[in-house]
């Protein structure tokens, strides 16, 4: 009994025995492997960092105007008798838009003429009497008074007559119509507008502190999305005041408008052109990331060889393993940003191999493979032509 006893004894110790013994086996052996495991390497696109000539520019937003513009009036009130016009027509200066009814305007202008006329007449008998010594000086004079008060009166009627016509001040596309035949208007009405879509200006505002980089006849490019800027002008007006308010600087550019592409009172982008700098250095905005600590970018290098043996004794020569790359973090120093680019002051130099895409899945150390296919701007760009 006891001797059956010791046996089974035995065999739960040595059952125990190699269990514990496999688990602190299995054990070692899976910290071994993660200790030796490396992490698989991350498919990134790069850019080699260059020297390039850098187009600085001041980026804002602005209105475009007409540079003659107008809400057409009528300046006496009326009735619409002939509205010669139709929207979007252009027409020349002077010509006629817009009749108010003048019937009896012109009844008075006549009725002014012909005492106009008979006043005249008076005044030559006057005259006329005067020299053969017949007539007072005093009936000359009140003959001359009122003969140019008739002349007055003509030219006060006249000049009312022409308030019934309007005119357009300089040639233009003239807009919709605001108001109809046989319809009542007063001073101050808004017929119409009238703009001169051959050249237009563009208003905007830069700040203070890009005042000193401004001067008449710099060049500017401006556009209906930051994307695209194809229209082009020059400065012609700078507010030598800055606005206590908004610290601000206004300015004033003429710019061309060919088919007539821009529409006074359209928001645009602009981009006022600066002198271009060469040696500058700077990468796509996909390259830098942005975190609480700075700004910083992967930098890819070639794997550090592995270290010698303890023995120093040489090893059988073997096939030389492809090259490991892996990508440091490098903290950069920024500055302006400009079509897509960033400016880096310090951080990376010329030659340098920089990661533009796929950082979110990177750390230290890590390698990493290189596939410029899947570089963002690349494949924006190839959109682009297509």
């Amino acid at each position: 009994m006891i001797k059956r006893f010791v046996i089974a004894f035995v065999l739960l110790v040595l059952v125990a025995g190699g269990l514990v013994g496999f688990n602190l086996f299995r054990d070692q052996a899976i910290k071994q492997f993660f200790s030796t495991m490396q992490a698989p390497p991350a498919t990134v696109s790069t850019t080699t960092v260059e020297a390039t000539t850098w187009t600085p520019a001041i980026d804002t937003i602005g209105t475009v105007n007409a540079a003659r513009g107008v809400d057409l009036t009528v300046q006496t009130s009326g009735i619409v008798e002939a509205l010669l016009f139709s929207a979007n027509e252009r027409v020349n200066a002077g010509e006629t838009l817009l009749q108010l009814d003048d019937e009896i305007e012109q009844a008075d202008l006549e009725a002014s003429k012909t005492q106009a006329e008979l006043d005249r007449q008076s005044l030559e008998r006057a005259i006329e009497l005067n020299k053969r010594g017949v007539g007072s000086t005093a009936t000359l004079e009140v003959a001359q008074a009122a003969s140019s008060a008739s002349a007055a009166q003509v030219q006060k009627l006249e000049a009312l007559l022409r308030q019934k016509t309007l005119r357009a001040p300089f040639e233009g596309t003239i807009g919709i119509p605001r108001v109809e035949a046989g319809q009542y208007l007063t001073p101050g009405t808004i017929v119409a507008t009238l703009q001169d879509l051959e050249t237009l200006r563009a208003d905007f505002n830069i700040p203070e502190q890009r005042l000193g980089e401004l001067h008449i006849g710099q060049p500017i490019r401006l556009g209906l999305s930051n994307g695209e800027l194809p229209f082009t002008g020059a400065i012609v007006g700078i507010d030598p005041k800055v606005d206590a308010s908004s610290r601000l600087v206004a300015v004033r550019a003429d710019i061309a408008n060919p088919e007539n592409r821009l529409t006074p009172g359209q928001f645009v982008q602009i981009k006022v052109e600066l002198p271009v700098e060469a040696g500058a250095i700077a990468l796509p905005h996909t390259a830098v990331v942005t975190s609480l600590y700075g700004d910083y970018v992967y930098m890819v290098k070639p794997a550090a060889p592995p270290a010698e043996g303890a023995s120093g004794e040489a090893v059988a020569p073997t096939p030389p393993p492809p090259e490991r790359l892996v990508v440091n973090q490098v903290f950069v120093k920024t500055g302006r940003r400009a079509a897509g680019l960033v400016e880096i002051k310090e951080g990376v130099a010329v030659g340098d191999q920089v990661v533009t895409a796929g950082q979110n899945r990177l750390f230290n150390g890590m390698p990493v493979t290189i596939d410029n296919t899947i570089d963002p701007s690349k494949r924006l760009a190839k959109v682009v032509a297509q």
